[in-house]
């Protein structure tokens, strides 16, 4: 077999087959991951203390107060209003109503009206009947 002069002979050695461990620098590796580690844990670090400057800034701030303004923190809103406990508002109805229905009070004094508890209402109307048409008006 004759010789090609392009293409040269290589000859492989024993020691050839393994890979070369000079292709990789880990120390270079490691040394760029903890320098990374370093910056990030800065970058945070001057990030937090900015935030927390801000912060603090922005409570020392005082608002202006205007004079028209004055005393206007207890005006409520004209009616309806939205409810803020609508569980006490029911429950506070609720103690009025049954009130209302249990107790005696006067609904006009003058023209004597008188509002009876629904128990004693109920028993009266027992007792006396519901008012009726005559025989002569009902429907046929």
């Amino acid at each position: 077999m004759a010789h090609d002069q392009r293409t040269p002979l290589v000859h492989a050695s024993p020691d050839d087959s393994q890979h070369g461990g000079d292709d990789v620098n880990v120390g270079a590796v490691f040394k760029f991951c903890l320098a990374l580690i370093v910056v990030g844990a800065v970058i945070h670090l001057v990030v937090w203390v900015l935030f927390q400057g801000l912060a603090g800034r922005e409570a020392a701030r005082v608002i202006p107060e205007y004079p028209l303004a004055v005393g206007q923190e207890t005006r409520l809103p004209p009616e309806p209003r939205l409810q803020t406990d609508p569980r006490a508002d029911l429950r506070a109805l609720r103690d009025h109503e049954a009130s209302v229905l249990s107790n005696y009070s006067w609904v006009d004094r003058n023209a004597g009206i008188v509002r009876i508890p629904i128990e004693e209402a109920i028993k009266a109307t027992a007792k006396r009947g519901l008012p009726a048409r005559p025989a002569s008006e009902q429907p046929k």
